[in-house]
Parts: C-alpha cells; sequence; structure tokens
C-alpha cells in the first residue's frame, strides 16, 4: 500500500491511462499486474487476462481491489469492474 500523503497526491493527479495502470498495480501487486491489462472506459474498468485462473482470482479478491483502487482513485472513480479472459477457448 502507498502511505497516505502519496495515496492522496495520486488521487489528485488527472485520470489518465497511467494513473490507472499505477493504481491498479499498487492494488493487485506485481504478480497479477504482469499477467493482466487494464482500461478504464465510463467507470467501467476492463480487466483482460491469458488464463482463467487469473480471472477466478481476480473476481474473488474483487472487493479489496475495488477498495484499493477507490484509495488510489477517489470512490466512484471505478464503478464496475468486468475482467475477462483473452482469446478464451
Amino acid at each position: 500500500m502507498l502511505p497516505a500523503g502519496l495515496a492522496e497526491a495520486l488521487r489528485k493527479a488527472p485520470l489518465c491511462d497511467e494513473k490507472v495502470s499505477l493504481a491498479w498495480r499498487m492494488a493487485v501487486g506485481p504478480g497479477v499486474d504482469h499477467v493482466s491489462h487494464v482500461s478504464l472506459h465510463d467507470g467501467a474498468l476492463l480487466v483482460r487476462v491469458d488464463r482463467r485462473e487469473w480471472q477466478r482470482e481476480i473476481r474473488r479478491s474483487s472487493p479489496l481491489i475495488r477498495a484499493r483502487l477507490d484509495a488510489f482513485l477517489g470512490e466512484g472513480v471505478v464503478r464496475t469492474m468486468k475482467v475477462t479472459v483473452r482469446d478464451a477457448r
């Protein structure tokens, strides 16, 4: 987790792809960040992963992840989170 002062500075920074990616990395850690790609569109965080196991893990952990994203981005910036598997077969 980021110290409170850094989290506050991150919340105040303009919303951009890099800010969303940094908040995601800080919310989930380097392991999950490495196997996922995120983008934010109209309040929907779209998370793409390579394997269904990661999809299940992220969905299972979504309450904690959402709370962390709220701390970094501000409440209500991420209103929904959709986790999909790339090239799911």
